[in-house]
C-alpha cells in the first residue's frame, strides 16, 4: 500500500465529479458497469454539477471506486483498456447526463482526444509536404493566447515562422489587463489548449497572473520566445503580386523600421484590444488622475479617495468589488446593466482532492473536461434564439429567453431582498444574451449595497476639472475618473494599414463593416488568415480557445494545401464569401444579440452583428476540420522560364 496515499485518495474522492470519475474507471478496469442507470446524472440547471443521483447511490459508488482504485494502483498501475466504440458513445452520454445527438458524436471524440490522436496536431509527413515547407516562411502578428497556438502548430509541420507582438511578453489579453480582481470567466479546466492541460489550477476561475504564468510556461515549454520579436508594431501590410508575397513593415520600441517578408500572415490580435474612450463633452479637462480598466495605473493609491466608475461591464463588474472596501466612495455611472449569471464557485479553489486525481487518475482530466465542454457547448443556445412569432414581452425574444430571464433576475433580486430600488436598477431590460453576459458569486451585488457605494443611472453631461456632472444637473467632485468602457471591437486589425491586390485598403474595402470567410479570409487580401476575426465571437456557449483551435488547424490546412499543391496564393471566392456572411447575418437576426431592441458592442456602427458566431459549435468545428479547394481561387506559381 505504499504506492498510495490513502487519505489523499479519500480527498480525492470527496471532491471528485463522479460521473467522470466513472468514465475513467471504465478505462481501468475495463469493466462498464460504472455506466449503471442509478448512477446516471440528471444535472440541476445553472448548478456547479450537482449530479441528481440519491446520496445513498454516491456513497455506494464512492465505496466501490475506493476499492478499484485501491486495486489499480497496487497491483495493475499503468495498465489501462481503450472501450469499444460503442461503449465509449455510451460513456458520453452518460457523463453528459443525456443522450448524445448523433451529429455530435465524431466533434466530441475529437475534443476528448483519449489515444492524443485528433484533428487539430498537423501532420505533414510526405516528402511533398515537406518540400513545400521548407520553402515556406509565414507572419504571426501577436503573442497572445491564438499567436502561441499558431507558433505551436506551425513548427508541428515545419513551417518557418516569427511572431511580432507590440507588448513586452507573452500573453497579449493577460498582460495587458492588470486591474484587480481580473479573471477568466470561463473555467479554466476549459479555458486552456487541448494539449496543455494544467493539473494544478489554484482556482476554478483562475486570475490574471495565474493565467499569464500558464501562457508564459507554454511559451517555454515549445521554445517559442526565440522566435518573438516583443516590443514591434506592425505599421504596414502590403501584398507585392509579381512576388506573392507580404511585405509588412514593422516598427520596434527605439522606432527603428524593417521590412519582413512572409509567404502568409496570420493575424492572432484578438477582438478586444484597443481600449475604448467615451465620447462624453469635457473628458480631457478632469486635473485628476483618470485611466481605462485595460491602461490600470497601479501607480494612483485610491485609499480613502472619492473615486468615480464610469461603465459597468465585464472589467468593472471585476474591479469594482475589489476596491470597494478602500476608497472612501465609489460612484458607479451605468448606462446599461449586465446579465450576471449565477455562478457561486467564481472565485472558490480549487480542492486538493481535485487536483489529485486530475494529475493520479488516467483519463479523469479528460472526462472533467469533457463534462465542462459538454455542459458549455451549445445547451443555453436554444435560450438565446428569437422565436419569429414571439409576441410576448420586448425583454425577451422567446418564452425559454423569458424563463431563462426569469431565473436570472430572481437569483439577482434575492442578493438584495431590502433594496427593491438597487434591484430596480440592475436587472436589465433588454433580453438574456442581447449583451455579453457575465459571472456572478454575488460580490457585485455586496458592493453596491455598502454605505461607500453608489450607483447612478442619469446620463452623463460633461465632465469637468473637478469631477462630473449628470443630465439632471447634480454636480459630483471626485479625485479618480476611472473608466470600464470596454474597447473598439468592431475595429478589426486597426490601427494596421494592409494593402492587397491592386493596392486595396482593407479597411476601406471593409467601409466600417468587417466581413470574412468563416472570420478568417477575405477576397482580394491572398494568404491573410485571421484569428479571432468577424462572427467568431461566442457568448453562451464554449471557450474561446476552441474556436481559436478550429481557426488554427483551418489556417494550417490552408497552408497545406498550398504546400500540396505547389500553389502561391489563395483567397475565398467572392461568391463563397457572400453567401457565407448571407448565412450568418440572417442566423444573427434571430438570436437576442441581434434583436432590434438590443444595442451592444456586438452591433458596429451599420447595426450588424459584426462579432458573434450564431450557429453551434459543432458547426463551427465541422466547417474548420479542413478547407475545401472549391472555395477558394488558387494561383498556382509561374512556370520556370526555358
Amino acid at each position: 500500500m505504499s504506492d498510495i496515499d490513502l487519505t489523499a485518495l479519500d480527498r480525492a474522492l470527496a471532491a471528485a465529479h463522479q460521473p467522470a470519475l466513472q468514465a475513467a474507471l471504465v478505462h481501468l478496469t475495463g469493466q462498464d458497469h460504472w455506466l449503471r442507470p442509478e448512477w446516471t446524472p440528471a444535472y440541476v440547471p445553472l448548478s456547479r454539477g450537482d449530479t441528481g443521483v440519491p446520496e445513498a447511490e454516491q456513497k455506494k459508488f464512492l465505496a466501490e471506486a475506493k476499492a478499484a482504485l485501491v486495486e489499480w494502483f497496487t497491483n495493475s498501475r499503468g495498465q489501462t483498456r481503450q472501450p469499444s466504440a460503442a461503449t465509449l458513445r455510451r460513456m458520453m452520454s452518460f457523463v453528459a447526463g443525456a443522450e448524445i445527438p448523433e451529429g455530435y458524436a465524431d466533434f466530441l471524440v475529437d475534443e476528448l482526444s483519449l489515444d492524443a490522436t485528433n484533428t487539430k496536431t498537423p501532420v505533414w509527413d510526405s516528402p511533398r509536404l515537406k518540400d513545400g515547407a521548407a520553402k515556406m516562411h509565414v507572419l504571426v502578428i501577436g503573442a497572445g493566447m491564438s499567436g502561441l497556438l499558431t507558433g505551436i502548430r506551425l513548427s508541428q509541420a515545419g513551417v518557418s515562422y516569427e511572431i511580432v507582438d507590440k507588448n513586452a511578453d507573452v500573453g497579449g489579453t493577460w498582460f495587458e489587463n492588470t486591474y484587480p480582481g481580473c479573471r477568466v470567466d470561463s473555467s479554466n479546466h476549459i479555458y486552456s489548449y487541448s494539449f496543455e492541460p494544467n493539473h494544478h489550477w489554484p482556482q476554478h476561475f483562475s486570475t490574471q497572473p495565474v493565467l499569464l504564468d500558464y501562457f508564459r510556461g507554454v511559451a517555454d515549454r515549445y521554445d517559442l520566445r526565440g522566435k518573438i520579436a516583443f516590443e514591434t508594431e506592425v505599421e504596414t501590410l502590403d501584398w507585392d503580386e509579381p512576388r506573392a508575397l507580404w511585405k509588412v513593415t514593422v516598427r520596434d520600441k527605439a522606432g527603428a523600421r524593417r521590412v519582413i517578408e512572409a509567404n502568409a500572415v496570420v493575424t492572432a490580435v484578438g477582438q478586444l484590444n484597443r481600449p475604448r474612450m467615451p465620447d462624453i463633452k469635457g473628458r480631457d479637462r478632469f486635473a485628476g488622475p483618470a485611466f481605462h480598466s485595460a491602461r490600470w495605473r497601479h501607480d494612483v493609491d485610491l485609499t480613502c479617495k472619492r473615486v468615480a466608475v464610469i461603465g459597468t461591464g465585464a472589467s468593472a463588474y471585476q474591479f469594482v468589488p475589489e476596491i470597494a472596501g478602500k476608497v472612501g466612495s465609489l460612484t458607479i455611472f451605468q448606462r446599461t446593466p449586465p446579465w450576471g449569471f449565477p455562478v457561486p464557485h467564481y472565485h472558490e479553489d480549487v480542492p486538493d482532492g481535485m487536483n489529485w486525481l486530475l494529475e493520479h487518475v488516467p483519463y479523469y482530466d479528460k472526462w472533467y473536461r469533457f463534462w465542462m465542454f459538454w455542459m458549455v457547448t451549445d445547451g443555453l443556445l436554444p435560450m438565446v434564439e428569437a422565436d419569429p412569432g414571439w409576441n410576448g414581452p420586448q425583454t425577451a425574444v422567446s418564452a425559454a429567453n423569458l424563463e431563462f430571464r426569469e431565473m436570472i433576475a430572481a437569483a439577482i433580486a434575492a442578493q438584495a431582498p431590502n433594496r427593491p430600488d438597487l434591484v430596480e436598477k440592475v436587472v436589465p431590460t433588454y433580453p438574456v444574451g442581447g449583451k455579453r453576459s457575465l459571472l456572478d458569486n454575488g460580490v457585485w451585488m455586496a458592493a453596491l449595497q455598502r454605505d461607500n457605494v453608489s450607483l447612478v443611472t442619469d446620463p452623463i453631461a460633461e465632465i469637468t476639472e473637478a469631477g462630473i456632472v449628470t443630465a439632471d444637473g447634480t454636480v459630483r467632485d471626485f479625485d479618480v475618473i476611472i473608466y470600464g468602457t470596454g474597447f473598439h471591437a468592431s475595429k478589426f486589425l486597426e490601427p494596421m494599414k494592409i494593402r492587397g491586390r491592386g493596392g486595396a485598403d482593407l479597411h476601406a474595402t471593409w467601409d466600417g463593416d468587417p466581413r470574412a470567410y468563416l472570420g478568417m479570409t477575405t477576397p482580394g487580401f491572398p494568404n491573410l488568415f485571421m484569428i479571432y476575426g468577424p462572427n467568431t465571437n461566442i457568448v453562451v456557449n464554449g471557450s474561446i480557445i476552441f474556436f481559436s483551435e478550429c481557426s488554427v488547424r483551418y489556417i494550417v490546412g490552408c497552408l497545406k494545401l498550398l504546400a500540396e499543391t505547389g500553389a502561391r496564393a489563395m483567397e475565398p471566392k467572392r461568391e463563397v464569401h457572400d453567401a457565407f456572411n448571407a448565412r450568418v447575418d440572417a442566423a444573427n437576426a434571430q438570436m437576442a444579440w441581434g434583436a432590434p431592441q438590443v444595442s451592444s458592442w456586438y452591433k458596429n456602427e451599420k447595426g450588424r452583428v459584426t462579432q458573434n458566431w450564431p450557429f453551434a459549435l459543432v458547426d463551427y468545428w465541422r466547417a474548420t476540420l479542413a478547407p475545401d479547394p472549391g472555395d477558394f481561387v488558387i494561383e498556382k506559381a509561374p512556370e520556370p522560364v526555358a
